[in-house]
């Protein structure tokens, strides 16, 4: 009888070999095989943002600029840009020599469409990132203005593809742009063209030949492709068949081993800029988590530190609040906690009205783990064994991406559910959404899941995004991390340490703090020596 090992290495070469060719170390030099997990929900950024679409999007489209090792940008779309003196006004010169896939020019008017008519209404970061641009004007189609209420510095840590989605305005004016056909059939301005989706097996782009950086992108072909199991991955790595995994793509114990590898190179480099952050959100539309001392013995449940090392084996740390500990200018250290307490999780429960029943069971919910990987699995596995100590069944669902989505953010048919979010550069781009209640947008996903909604806390956010002063907006910020805690919507778990796994063989993969969520047109394939 053939072994798990031998059976995936067997499935991985038939995968290979029978839909996507040969593609073991340096074989093809015009095709890049990548990966990414788990199968997206859609392949526009804008409409669906989530980590799988950037990753995939991110080759189709370009964004206004893109950004350098010191997150300064720099031109993309647009070729210039200058601030009026109040800085209120910021107007880009963008290029004329750009067209969409489908051969109509890129002009002013795609940029103030996709600001104005999505950004600002239906993405849950955009919009209150954006929340100062009041209008864009476009004088001409090689310009567009952007008009602001107050000087807005977080814009400029937001303008590059995966952030300042550009939609082509002749394909979306006058639909959803959230269930817009093209978003499974993208037409972008970018280096790599839209050529198939296999569902379950893989997406395949193929080489712009009009893109406008002439010489890009290096290969003809990139392949995505879709490979549920983390074993299975982790072999198509070792083989060549995958040769590029941004989004952590093998199990926490697996890259340790790999990280040895002298074929592969594990970095964490490219993930600077989206500070991953690891949470549990309740669903406030209920009675029983409307009650504070509820969500708070909850909090008081479960041992941060044992969560941090069993489940992501140090490849995490406790996190005190919604704000990572590592962004110093921002955190806020004293804020309201709970440290692992069971003894006092129980006496919050007896005081909010639910004892022990006769079967020791105080309250009984699901919880909805996330969908990207075994690690958000064994979390809630992890929350569910805590919980039972203190009397409260946990009853674990695991849905695909899109269920997950819907469940939560359309529908909000959910007790409980882990997640993480990335907290970006600047609390106001990633943060806020969790707890600003304009972030309740039905159908918008990474927004204010929990139905949180509290004036006070709105009125901080709303100071966050107006405050001129940089000492008194930084105050507010920790003003609303103390709010966070307090209220405790949502717990914050565990700070995230992402990684990617890539073969040695890629040259100019990009490792700015945006790395990730970067084109690959300028990666080329040499070979890797075998050790």
């Amino acid at each position: 009888m053939s072994t798990r090992r031998e059976f995936l290495i067997g499935a991985t070469a038939m995968v290979g070999g029978s839909l996507l060719g040969d593609f073991a170390w340096g074989a093809s030099s015009t095709t890049l095989v990548a990966n990414t997990l788990p199968e997206p929900a859609g392949l526009a950024a804008g409409s669906t943002p989530a980590n799988p679409t950037n990753v995939v999007s991110s080759n189709m489209f370009d964004g206004l600029v893109t950004y350098d090792e010191a997150f300064r940008p720099v031109p993309q779309l647009a070729t210039s840009w200058t601030e009026s003196a109040d800085r209120r006004t910021i107007t880009f010169r963008l290029r004329n020599d750009v067209k969409w896939h489908d051969g109509t020019p890129f002009t002013s008017a795609d940029v103030q469409y996709s600001i104005m008519e999505v950004s600002k209404k239906v993405h849950p970061i955009a919009r209150p990132t954006f929340a100062q641009i009041v209008a864009v004007d476009t004088p001409d189609p090689y310009t567009a203005v952007f008009r602001l209420a107050q000087p807005s510095p977080v814009i400029w840590s937001y303008l590059d593809t995966s952030s300042a989605f550009i939609f082509p305005k002749h394909l979306y004016a006058g639909t959803d742009p959230l269930t817009n056909p093209y978003n499974a059939k993208p037409v972008g301005t970018g280096g790599f063209i839209f050529k198939e989706w296999n569902r379950g097996n893989y997406i395949r782009l193929v080489k712009n030949p009009d893109y406008w950086d002439k010489g890009r992108p290096r290969v003809d072909e990139l392949i995505f492709r879709i490979i549920p199991d983390a074993s299975a991955r982790s072999i198509a790595l070792q083989n060549g068949s995958v040769q590029y995994a941004p989004l952590t793509p093998v199990s926490l114990v697996e890259a340790r081993r790999l990280e040895q590898n002298p074929n592969l190179v594990l970095d964490t480099k490219g993930w600077r800029s989206n500070a991953p952050m690891f949470f549990m959100d309740f669903n406030l539309r209920q009675k029983r988590f409307q009650d504070v001392r509820v969500r708070q013995a909850i909090a008081h449940a479960i041992n941060l530190k044992l969560l941090a090392k069993t489940v992501f084996y140090d490849f995490a740390t406790p996190a005190t609040g919604p704000v990572p500990s590592y962004q110093t200018r921002f955190y806020a250290a004293d804020t309201p906690q709970y440290p692992y307490d069971p003894q006092k999780a129980e006496a919050l429960l007896d005081a909010a009205g639910f004892p022990r029943g006769s079967d020791g069971v105080r309250l009984r919910f699901n919880h909805l783990n996330h969908t990207y990987g075994e690690d958000y699995q064994r979390a809630g596995q992890f929350i569910q064994q805590q919980l039972k100590r203190i009397g409260v069944e946990v009853t674990l669902v695991n849905y695909d991406l899109p269920t997950y989505l819907r469940k939560i953010y359309t529908e909000h048919d959910f007790d409980t559910m882990n997640v993480f979010y990335a907290a970006f550069a600047d609390p106001q781009i990633g943060v806020i959404r969790r707890f600003w209640s304009k972030n309740i947008i039905s159908g918008a996903p990474w927004s204010n899941g929990s139905g949180y909604a509290s004036p006070e806390m709105d009125r901080v956010i709303e100071a966050i995004q107006t405050e001129q002063d940089p000492d008194k907006r930084t105050q507010a910020i920790h003003q609303m991390q103390v709010i966070a805690q307090r209220d405790l919507p949502s717990i914050s778990l565990a700070e995230l340490k992402f990684f990617r796994i890539y073969s040695r063989s890629l040259q100019n993969v990009n490792t700015t703090p945006i790395g990730v969520y970067a084109s690959l047109d300028d990666v080329t394939i040499g070979a890797a020596a075998h050790g």
